[in-house]
């Protein structure tokens, strides 16, 4: 999961990133409405964690203008503003959550899995494929009721095309979400990484699709 964290607050984004980033999450910072702006029409990310309070202006109107252009990936709010009022302009603006400071880290992160999820169109938090179960919630990967080991770019990898099974993604989609805008791997990378996820859980799992990428599939069906 690749996540845009806007907050003004320096102390505040550094320690939620590095608990995000502990927990998988790839996260990228702005510090202005301006700068998520210019993020968000360029970059891809899966859920964008928003203040209300920035310094060029409030984050709601920043968002209202998103929704306005059909930019719609999940926008999570996170503001120390607690009116209804607040809440109900976070809102009408388009958000699709509303976390109000101080929070606990852990339901900032639940939070975002749900949203994740439900944009992929899941609603359970244990997503299936065949005999391999990925929990969206705690980042565990299953296969035949036995735990698998995986590194944080191969849970990153697999996390991302579990969301999006049956669905066919492609190598740039899996650059722009599983890695960060500084580091995109070239090709070779993502199939190394690929053929490394196909070893833990069995050669048939990821199929390849020439020339369009990647599809996460039921392994047992699929041999």
């Amino acid at each position: 999961m690749k996540v845009l964290l806007v907050e003004d607050d320096a102390a505040l984004a550094e320690a939620l990133g590095e608990a995000l980033t502990d927990a998988g999450v790839l996260v990228e910072q702005a510090a202005t409405g301006g700068e998520a702006d210019f993020l968000v029409r360029t970059e891809r990310y899966d859920a964008v964690i928003l203040d209300l309070g920035l310094p060029d202006g409030d984050g709601s109107r920043w968002l209202a203008e998103w929704r306005e252009d059909a930019i719609e990936l999940p926008v999570l709010v996170l503001t120390a503003r607690t009116r209804w009022s607040d809440k109900a302009a976070g809102f009408s603006a388009g958000a699709d959550d509303y976390v109000t400071k101080p929070f606990e880290t852990a339901e900032v992160l639940f939070r975002l899995h749900a949203l994740v999820r439900r944009s992929h169109g899941h609603a359970h938090p244990l997503l299936r494929i065949g005999e391999l179960a990925f929990d969206t919630h705690t980042g565990s990967v299953t296969l035949a009721g036995r735990p698998v080991s995986l590194t944080a770019q191969e849970s990153r990898l697999l996390a991302y095309l579990a969301h999006a099974a049956p669905r066919v993604v492609s190598r740039s989609e899996l650059a722009e979400h599983v890695y960060d805008r500084d580091h995109e791997p070239d090709s070779n990378v993502i199939d190394v990484q690929i053929s490394r996820l196909r070893r833990k859980l069995g050669a048939t799992c990821i199929e390849t699709r020439r020339g369009r990428g990647y599809r996460l599939v039921d392994g047992d069906a699929a041999s």
